[in-house]
């Protein structure tokens, strides 16, 4: 073949090379906090429901402050027996509790004889006891500690966020049940995003698996077999 007629060829392989990372990189990408956020990871807002109802449980790190009284708030660690220690309080059992039951518990305890209404907050600053396995195509495939109340969309922040690959629309929670057979639940996390459908909580054990996408796996290929023949010195020989 010609030289001219080489030239050509891979001109019009390099523009479409150019096309395809335009179509890759115009894909929507995950909705980002405002500039000085700590991680992408506490970038999300948790539901309040879910932050209702989670359960508090051994070697949970809970943040316990009492308004007012500085010399009341601790960091305590939820032991063995499942209970933490206060001041003027005693030994309290946290374990089986949300958040909220605690508060009321450890307010009933103080107004009995030390402070007129009380304000209590409990915050699980970690779960350390509980964990979670995220798969597949993602940045940072691995096992995470459950800290705290965690929905599918910081459990995949967690995780990095989605890989070139990932496939959103079609993310897999495989769940083991309490009869010992495992649950399989699908969730497309473009809805979630976008708030078309619920974040679900995500519960220890739990196996999260990101699929790849047949679409952006195909284009990938059919791009390097373009590089490939570009740059093959005997690609325009007959």
């Amino acid at each position: 073949m010609k030289p001219w007629l080489c030239l050509l060829a891979r001109s019009i392989v390099i523009a479409s090379l150019a096309a395809c990372a335009g179509s890759l990189s115009a894909q929507p990408s995950p909705a980002r906090a405002p500039s000085g956020s700590a991680s992408e990871a506490t970038q999300i807002r948790l539901p309040a429901a879910v932050l209702d109802e989670y359960k508090i449980g051994n070697q949970d790190l809970l943040d316990i402050s009492v308004y007012g009284q500085a010399e009341l708030t601790r960091t305590v660690r939820v032991n063995s027996q499942g209970n933490v220690s206060l001041p003027l309080v005693g030994t309290v059992m946290a374990i089986g509790l949300t958040s909220i039951q605690l508060e009321r518990l450890i307010a009933d305890r103080l107004s009995e004889q030390y402070l007129q209404n009380p304000q209590v907050t409990v915050f699980v600053k970690e779960a350390i006891s509980s964990r979670f396995t995220v798969e597949g195509a993602v940045s940072k495939p691995g096992v995470f500690p459950l800290q705290g109340p965690t929905t599918l969309l910081r459990a995949i922040a967690l995780a990095g966020g989605q890989g070139n690959l990932g496939d959103l629309t079609n993310v897999k929670v495989f769940r083991m049940q309490t009869d010992g057979k495992q649950e399989t639940l699908t969730y497309d996390v473009e809805k979630i995003r976008v708030g078309e459908a619920e974040d679900p909580r995500i519960m220890n054990d739990d196996l999260i698996v990101v699929n790849r996408s047949k679409t952006r796996a195909a284009i990938r290929d059919s791009v390097f077999s373009d590089i490939l023949s570009v740059f093959n010195p005997f690609a325009f020989i007959r």
